[in-house]
């Protein structure tokens, strides 16, 4: 055996007896990082031995470099090196120096290092250092593996002469904020990375970079000896650096490669490696139902903690590097104004005056130019959490304050994050300290629950603001005319504060916003109304996702529900506001539309305006004929195919979509080929897809079909047969292809392609397998049907409810193709990884117990699948 391949094989076993130690269950914080150091020591001496096997020599030495050079190497994580050489001491092309580096190198491949290295010379390095902070900061944190230790101590002096602290400061916290944005600047993303996400190892790291930098330390004991931490934030520090350590480390063991992501795939193997257990939840005070939701909430509560004292302990940094030259104004006899930043005149202030507490936020909304709170002030809100206890909250006196900070017109969004960055508001209202980090497993929220919430309060407060009125144009219009925006807000704080007890969390949250309104001095009519969206804040969801909105009995009923117009808009206002807040993906122009109709249709009911289908119909032929003829096309050319169509065409179509069916259709009201049109879709992103054909049992399922192979997503689908037996179908489709630059390619395609498919008499192609995604693997959904009677006895409505994949509405229609069940119309709704869509439906066979049964079963079945 060579000496590489023992060496390779020492290291492999000496390696994996460290590993075990780190993945032993229940062992200590402690113990896992000085695994972590054994491994790093272990490395070290591996790499000696093969730079003494590559025979350099003096005068380079070799050096251990970023996260490595710390001294802790976590399982998978990259060994970066540094062969470090004197100036003008460079390897030529085809030299023997050269030829042994490239040696050294590859033999630490062959080992199994996972390597990354550099080679150059001292004015290399303080170059490349002058030219990139990345560069700067790995080369910050260097030590010496082995070489010339002369060598290092001149470029270490070289390096720090050449350091300006104040500037490496500000390069670091602006490439932290930028990191920070890409995970949109919150600690609470479900899939955090427990590296780079806000209140991840990195926050702490930052704070170390810029102290060595300056000089200050490179510990968190040194920090508190230069006065620029407590000792009470170093030992919060330790406890919480300590769990992310752990974490990651296990993160490592358990994907077996370097993956620093708390993804759902694995949440549950490393909560199991904590000895964390999942259990059935026990309602009505639920107790965690998985492991990994334990795991999972103590990771939020760090992560958090670590974001206050990245905070507090940056800005003390900056202000030792530079002294404000702005000398504290005062605000009140309480507060300064510190460079735009509220500053406590005393650090004991809060212990002295408690009721200053929320003062803090108050003034924080009112006073014009301030941008947050000074070092002190962070501090001394962190170290008085302990005051904020039952005797606080039913002060009479901070009620008052809250009450003020909810009620004031501007502010109440940076307030509020404020408030639970500082974890102010969960202290305060106790409610929502049980939802901070609270997990939500319906698939569609990409937030804890505590920012959902905070989310949707933003939402709500945008409507309000001049300069996002182009995002929500109609919510604008009505908020313009809205007297009391705080009670959107404390309906949005209050929407989805009870999840995660068990029951009915609207009806929770009702009882919970109640005992807040009677605490808080909120009248009687207030209060209604706030408990009412509250209770009621799905409803309106529901309804436009899943119900046929040309029903005026749908309309009726949904009105007197709402009682009133008033009700109404703030029940729209508060679902928008909900929808956006849930995830990006979640919300779409399609969705929009099917709201704003809901809302536009009710608000006629509740005028006064009785429902009268016959004068709505009427109405919108007009307004279509009045389109139409813009189209220049001859006199009465609507007729052939008006006449074919029946009233309920008219009320499941607005006057542009009759507009454009008739331009489309009048020279073809009795073709024999199938007609396909496309166009950009009215409503936003997507398509708009006609089909006109003569009509056959699965035509529904032929179409899913086609769709589902061409990689298109169907948002809507409004099925209509002619009284001459022709199929009217609009579809709203979407597709991943960029439509700006593809648009004519996907219209040629669909056109053709669509129509080609529908005139295939053959058999049905089969569904297209597509995987499941991760969290859909990691958190399934039962699927659910539920089939009945619309209330006059003549249509059926399907609802189904399942974990999405590609292919599952093809699947579902080639069932109801089989049992020549016929489609009226679909309302296909994607929430994240969850589908709810309804269908109402007819055929022979849905009037047969056993055939329903049959049907059900089937359609079970096909999702499973």
């Amino acid at each position: 055996m060579s000496d590489l391949q023992a060496l390779r094989a020492d290291y492999r076993a000496q390696k994996a007896q460290l590993l075990q130690t780190i993945g032993t269950q229940g062992n200590s914080a402690r113990n896992v990082r000085k695994a972590l150091h054994r491994l790093a020591q272990l490395t070290d001496g591996m790499l000696v031995k093969l730079w003494n096997l590559a025979g350099l020599q003096h005068p380079m030495a070799l050096l251990a470099v970023g996260g490595f050079g710390r001294g802790e190497l976590f399982p998978h994580s990259d060994v970066d090196v540094l062969v470090l050489m004197p100036n003008g001491y460079s390897p030529e092309p085809d030299s023997a120096l050269k030829t042994q580096i490239e040696a050294f190198i590859g033999s630490c491949w062959d080992l199994g290092l996972e390597i990354g290295s550099s080679v150059r010379t001292l004015g290399d390095c303080l170059a490349e250092a002058e030219k990139d902070v990345t560069v700067q900061t790995a080369l910050l944190e260097c030590r010496l593996i082995t070489g010339n230790a002369a060598l290092v101590d001149e470029f270490r002096t070289a390096f720090f002469a050449a350091m300006d602290p104040q500037a490496f400061y500000v390069a670091k916290t602006l490439e932290m904020y930028q990191r920070h944005n890409k995970f949109e600047n919150t600690p609470y993303s479900l899939e955090p990375n427990c590296k780079e996400s806000p209140g991840g190892l990195r926050d702490l790291q930052v704070i170390l970079w810029v102290a060595k930098a300056a000089g200050y330390g490179d510990d968190w004991d040194a920090l508190a000896k230069n006065g620029l931490a407590t000792p009470f934030e170093v030992k919060q520090i330790q406890r919480n650096e300590s769990l992310l350590f752990q974490i990651r480390a296990r993160l490592h063991l358990i994907a077996g490669r370097r993956e620093d992501r708390l993804i759902f795939d694995m949440q549950n193997a490393v909560a199991e490696s904590f000895g964390y257990v999942s259990t059935a939840p026990v309602p009505p005070s639920r107790t965690f139902a998985r492991a990994s939701e334990a795991l999972m909430k103590r990771y939020y509560w760090a992560a958090k903690a670590v974001t206050q004292l990245n905070q507090i302990l940056l800005m003390n940094i900056e202000e030792r590097l530079s002294p404000s030259t702005h000398a504290p104004r005062p605000i009140n006899a309480r507060f300064n104004n510190k460079a735009n930043t509220i500053d406590v005149v005393s650090d004991d202030l809060y212990r002295r005056e408690p009721h200053a507490i929320l003062e803090t936020f108050l003034i924080y909304q009112t006073t014009i130019g301030v941008k947050g709170l000074s070092a002190r002030t962070l501090r001394a809100l962190y170290n008085a959490r302990d005051l904020m206890d039952a005797k606080f909250r039913a002060d009479p006196v901070n009620r008052e304050t809250f009450r003020k900070i909810i009620m004031e017109h501007e502010g109440i969004t940076h307030a509020m994050r404020l408030m639970n960055q500082t974890s102010v508001l969960g202290r305060y209202l106790w409610v929502f300290r049980r939802i901070v980090g609270q997990m939500q497993h319906d698939l569609f929220h990409v937030y804890t629950v505590d920012q959902h919430i905070l989310m949707v309060l933003r939402n709500v407060r945008r409507f309000f603001i001049v300069e996002h009125a182009h995002e929500y144009p109609f919510c604008a219009q009505l908020a313009s005319g809205w007297d009391k925006p705080w009670v959107l807000y404390v309906a949005a704080l209050f929407h989805d504060i009870a999840k995660g007890r068990g029951g009915d969390h609207s009806e929770l949250g009702m009882d919970e916003v109640r005992r807040f309104c009677k605490q808080h001095r909120i009248d009687a009519e207030d209060t209604q109304l706030i408990a009412f969206l509250v209770g009621e804040h799905l409803t309106m969801s529901r309804i436009a996702q899943k119900s046929d909105l040309s029903d005026p009995k749908v309309i009726a009923d949904f009105a007197k529900r709402v009682g009133n117009e008033r009700n109404l808009t703030a029940l729209y206002l508060l679902t928008v506001a909900d929808i956006r807040g849930t995830s990006p993906k979640v919300w779409n122009a399609w969705k929009g539309k099917l709201l704003e109709d809901l809302y536009k249709y009710t608000s006629r009911v509740l005028g006064g305006r009785a429902p009268d289908p016959d004068a709505d119909v009427e109405a919108r032929k007009r307004e279509a004929l009045v389109m139409v003829a813009l189209y220049a096309m001859p006199f009465e050319a609507h007729k052939p195919l008006w006449d074919t169509l029946d009233v309920s065409y008219f009320m499941r179509h607005d006057a542009a979509d009759i507009a454009w069916h008739t331009k489309q259709l009048s020279r073809h009201v009795a073709t024999a080929v199938p007609i396909v049109r496309t166009r950009r879709s009215p409503v936003g992103e997507g398509l708009q897809v006609l089909v006109y054909t003569q009509d056959q049992p699965d035509l529904f399922a032929r179409i899913c079909g086609y769709f589902d192979q061409g990689g298109f997503s169907i948002l809507d689908a409004r099925v209509h047969t002619s009284k001459t037996g022709y199929a009217l179908d609009t579809f709203q489709v979407v597709t991943t292809a960029d439509m700006d630059e593809q648009y004519r390619e996907l219209t040629n395609l669909l056109e053709n392609g669509l129509s080609l498919a529908i005139a295939n008499a053959g058999p049905l192609p089969a569904p297209s397998r597509g995987r499941v995604s991760r969290r859909v693997k990691s958190f399934p959904i039962a699927p659910r049907i539920t089939l009945r009677p619309d209330e006059k006895g003549q249509l059926w409505l399907l609802n189904i409810s399942a974990s999405d994949r590609i292919g599952l509405l093809y699947c579902v229609a080639r069932v109801l193709a089989k049992h020549r069940i016929v489609v009226q119309l679909a309302k296909v709704a994607t929430l994240g990884e969850r589908v709810e869509d309804t269908f109402l439906i007819h055929g022979p066979e849905l009037q047969h117990s056993r055939a329903q049964i049959d049907i059900e079963t089937e359609l079970l079945d096909a999702m499973t699948a």
